[in-house]
């Protein structure tokens, strides 16, 4: 007897649908085809283990399982359920009446129970896409595809409950998550607010720069001086995320493993803060089973990397392709996967070794030439993609211990999204161009006009701080965002002159 059951696969972000075909005769062999993966093929020990401890058995014939299409390679345990039920129903154990109407994925435990799978999200697109009315998979994983309202989502806990439900012994409850009622209820969730913060100010003032303009930050200063407080801060004064970048931003999460049973959405932009001794894949995504990196999963959010000259110089370099193109690309033999990577980097590291050099009290420690040495360890072309750098001085006694109250976060916010919609006006119809750290050159000087008196101060600027040519598309970009966060339609003197303080790094006396 021949059965097809259905389940899918993911790759990147995507899932393709997957017919496991079970077919039965005479004789005691069993064959898996299809291109299964070990972790697959091991499957047999898992379900046959499964069925005996739930009544049933795998039957002594000749069982032939082909996982069509069969020149993709099938990876991972969560095939387990969908050929055990293939088995069971060539078997005539389960009706078949309604076996095609439904998508089935799940890891079998060895005592039937059911274990949570990876992508769990886009496999229910999939299966929505694909007109199947349902779909049957790990309760742990129910809420998560259940935001995909179109098709009716059943948690299991066990193969028991998939046998009954197929005989009609067994009435499921479905799972039901309103996406709207999930994303409201989240979207403005935030541990971290700028009213902590005692002084800072013009810290604060250049991290709502960078969030109006989607542009990238280093912060330099001396250990305890706050820059890891304040980058932690930053998720809350960016503009909410919309259903659809929530959803997008949920997927990657999904494929990763990483979204966690009690959570349905994300409706708040990510914050990832990697260790330094972080590895290229770990960071930019693939290995053999590829998966998103670091910088995927901070996609529509924030990617913070601490002590920065500390991360190995290959790992900081990969940044540099998805930092401008805001995708990852990961290519194989057989295949080219994409994974989203539109992220706001910040970044921060101590000015020299010791960590002391421009410290308002305490010494440096560090020899002529070991200052210029450290920033060197990371590339021009990198310091070229951060539009904003701003030295943090640490706060004295005075301004720590005064009661006073400081601007909350969701005023900041108001002011950033005020921001972001002129922006999002000025490039309406732009495709890939959102915000004012993706202008792109060509545009450059239509967008961020300037008068002569703002040239002349610029090339001023240029001449006696010692800032490099490369500083200057970053300067008129910044300025172009302090004048929208001013609400002006042109880049005034006083917009230029604070843009022009944001490039510390690129004088010629800075570690000199």
């Amino acid at each position: 007897m021949l059965v097809k059951t259905f389940g899918s696969a993911v790759f990147g972000i995507r899932a393709i649908t997957v017919t496991v075909e079970v077919y039965m005769d005479q004789g005691i062999q069993f064959f898996m085809v299809g291109l299964p993966d070990n972790a697959v093929k091991e499957s047999h020990q898992r379900i046959e283990s499964a069925l005996r401890n739930n009544g049933q058995r795998i039957p002594g014939k000749k069982i032939i399982i082909n996982m069509a299409p069969a020149d993709i390679r099938k990876e991972g345990s969560s095939y387990d359920l969908t050929i055990a039920i293939g088995i069971l129903a060539a078997n005539e154990i389960i009706k078949t009446d309604k076996l095609g109407q439904y998508m089935i994925m799940g890891e079998l435990s060895l005592d039937g129970g059911l274990l949570p799978i990876k992508g769990a999200l886009p496999i229910a697109i999939e299966a929505q896409q694909k007109g199947f009315k349902g779909i049957l998979l790990p309760v742990q994983n129910a809420r998560e595809a259940a935001i995909v309202s179109e098709i009716e989502v059943y948690g299991i806990s066990s193969i028991t409950e998939v046998i009954g439900f197929f005989n009609d012994e067994i009435k499921l409850s479905r799972t039901v998550v309103d996406a709207q009622d999930e994303f409201t209820a989240q979207v403005s969730r935030y541990e971290h607010d700028f009213a902590d913060v005692k002084g800072q100010e013009n810290i604060k003032r250049a991290l709502e720069i960078g969030a109006a303009g989607g542009h990238n930050v280093i912060l330099i200063g001396p250990p305890g001086s706050g820059k890891t407080m304040l980058a932690k801060r930053i998720p809350s004064i960016l503009p909410p995320l919309n259903l659809q970048e929530a959803l997008e931003t949920t997927k990657i999460h999904s494929v990763a493993g990483k979204l966690g049973s009690h959570r349905a959405l994300l409706a708040m932009r990510p914050f990832r803060s990697p260790h330094h001794t972080i590895s290229n894949t770990a960071l930019v995504g693939g290995g053999s089973i590829p998966q998103p990196g670091e910088i995927s999963l901070s996609h529509n959010g924030v990617l913070f990397l601490d002590e920065l000259p500390e991360f190995k110089r290959t790992v900081l370099e990969v940044l540099r392709q998805p930092m401008e193109d805001r995708v990852v690309t990961i290519s194989r033999a057989k295949m080219t996967l994409e994974f989203p990577a539109s992220f706001m980097l910040i970044a921060a590291m101590n000015p020299c070794p010791c960590g002391y050099y421009n410290h308002p009290s305490i010494p440096c420690q560090c020899k002529s030439g070991d200052v210029q040495k450290y920033i060197n360890r990371i590339s021009g072309p990198l310091f070229d993609r951060i539009d904003i750098h701003i030295e943090v001085v640490p706060v004295d006694f005075k301004r720590l211990s005064e009661v006073r109250e400081t601007e909350q976060s969701s005023t900041i916010r108001d002011r950033v999204i005020m921001a972001r919609l002129i922006q999002q006006k000025r490039f309406e119809g732009m495709e890939g161009i959102h915000s004012n750290s993706q202008l792109p050159a060509r545009m450059l000087r239509e967008v961020c006009r300037i008068t002569e008196a703002g040239n002349q101060l610029l090339k001023t600027a240029m001449d006696k701080l010692g800032l490099s040519a490369r500083a200057y598309d970053r300067i008129l970009k910044v300025s172009r965002t302090i004048a929208d966060l001013d609400q002006s339609p042109d880049i005034r003197v006083e917009h230029l002159s604070e843009a022009i303080n944001y490039r510390s790094l690129d004088r010629d006396s800075w570690g000199r």
